[in-house]
């Protein structure tokens, strides 16, 4: 039988580091290193850490609740001892271990049990080829979601991580441009327990627990006890670190300079309240109140941002007309540009989103033409109506048919071509009266018009 468990770490979505001012700038690959340090994040003698930081620990609240977890309200900082040259203190302040009580506990997220939430400090950068060590990113709060070895294979894994993901980003508590990371708890027939650590991806994660379990099922390489192992993402194989550490290895001790944090029933029944719905439940309320698809809803409730501005459309334009106006044609200008809707140098708002269909659907400018201004949404969009003078439908007949003689003139062999079968030659024909109407013309006027024309 296999049994997989999961500690999941990802930065909390705040301004400053945990125990210090300094700004917490984890991902940002283009800064100095060592630029954005203190004494404290930097543990130089004498230096205490701050109180810890007030955001980073609703945030903590905030997954911990979301995953269904009984909230703890008293919190005692631990030190977690180990002798690596990326943690400066010689210990790592965190919200777990032999003593500690976890921000939240005893959780259940699509099926799958959560043992703990626990909020820590991050440690620095430590490239082990150059000896280097950055410490920008020291001190910056991290949440760990340890999951009980409910899995059983890699599908079931990459599902959960997915729906996961999907959901922390609802509550925007994780800095989604940073990622994931995770170590991968593997055991099979009741095996010793391997770890695979720092895997920051989904694709690694399911690759590396497909080699282990295959690994273990090998005889001579049935795991005597555990260890830790890292991913050769290269190879497509686990190599071996170091013997795996026991709890009592870390030498967990309270934390002196940290008070208990007290955390108040009224406190929680606040940050619970501010909760937005999960994705589970705007699916089924798209699916019951916008009466779409589920399909469709599935996609739409993928991003935050997106099924937002999705609620504020249909506010005034029909599910039938938003649907395909954003699954398909905002979603793919969006992608076109290497952008996210959410993105701080994007602003396209919904009231200008929905002016543009509403003069779709008022037939004052043609689809093809609302797709054109569509794109110049990007990067902010703006009023059509101030340049409506520019987009108006053509709607006098004789300039349409006077465009489309033209067409007819100066593109014989195209008109031959038709007449002899060549059907594609009509689109052709369509696409010239649209480049010279600069798409102001009616699509299906136009190809009427034109088919007439060659007809006589």
């Amino acid at each position: 039988m296999t049994k997989i468990g999961l500690e999941i770490h990802g930065y909390l979505n705040t301004k400053e580091k945990l125990f210090c001012g300094c700004k917490s700038l984890h991902g940002i690959k283009h800064a100095k290193p060592n630029t954005n340090i203190c004494p404290i994040c930097t543990a130089q003698p004498g230096s205490k850490p701050s109180l810890p930081n007030k955001s980073a620990i609703e945030k903590a609240i905030q997954i911990a609740l979301i995953f269904g977890c009984k909230i703890n309200t008293k919190l005692t900082w631990q030190r977690k001892h180990y002798d690596w040259p990326d943690l400066p203190k010689g210990f790592q302040n965190t919200l777990s271990g032999t003593y500690a009580v976890p921000v939240g506990e005893n959780g259940k997220f699509f099926g799958k049990n959560i043992t703990e939430c626990h909020l820590e400090e991050d440690p620095a950068a430590w490239n082990p080829s150059t000896g280097e060590i950055d410490y920008n990113k020291s001190g910056s709060p991290l949440i760990e979601i340890v999951t009980a070895p409910d899995f059983k294979n890699s599908e079931e894994v990459h599902e959960w991580l997915n729906q996961m993901i999907i959901t922390l980003d609802y509550i925007k508590a994780i800095d989604k441009k940073s990622g994931i990371k995770a170590d991968v708890n593997v055991s099979i027939n009741g095996g010793k327990r391997i770890e695979i650590k720092n895997l920051n991806s989904l694709t690694n994660i399911k690759a590396s627990i497909e080699y282990e379990i295959e690994r273990q099922k090998n005889p001579s390489e049935i795991p005597k006890e555990q260890e830790t192992r890292m991913f050769d993402e290269n190879k497509g194989i686990t190599i071996k670190m170091r013997s795996k550490e026991e709890t009592q290895d870390y030498r967990f001790i309270s934390e002196p300079d940290l008070p208990v944090i007290n955390i108040t029933k009224q406190k929680i029944k606040i940050i619970k309240s501010h909760l937005p719905e999960t994705p589970q439940e705007k699916l089924k309320k798209l699916i019951k109140k916008y009466e779409i698809s589920k399909k469709d809803a599935e996609i739409i409730t993928k991003k935050l941002e997106i099924v937002e501005f999705f609620e504020k459309v249909v506010a005034k334009i029909s599910s039938s007309m938003a649907i395909p106006w954003i699954m398909i044609e905002l979603l793919s200008v969006l992608n076109y540009n290497k952008k996210n809707l959410d993105d701080p140098d994007i602003d396209i708002k919904a009231e200008h989103f929905i002016e543009l269909l509403d003069m779709v659907k008022d037939k004052k400018i043609t689809e093809l033409k609302a797709k054109e201004i569509l794109r110049k949404f990007i990067p902010k969009s703006f009023p059509v109506a101030e340049r409506l003078g520019e987009h108006a439908k053509i709607v006098s007949e004789s300039v349409i048919e006077k465009i489309c003689g033209k067409v007819i003139e100066e593109n014989k062999k195209a008109v031959e071509d038709y007449k002899k079968g060549k059907k594609e030659s009509l689109n052709f024909l369509i696409g010239q009266v649209m480049r010279l109407s600069n798409k102001r013309a009616d699509y299906r006027s136009v190809k009427e018009m034109l088919e007439k024309a060659l007809r006589d």
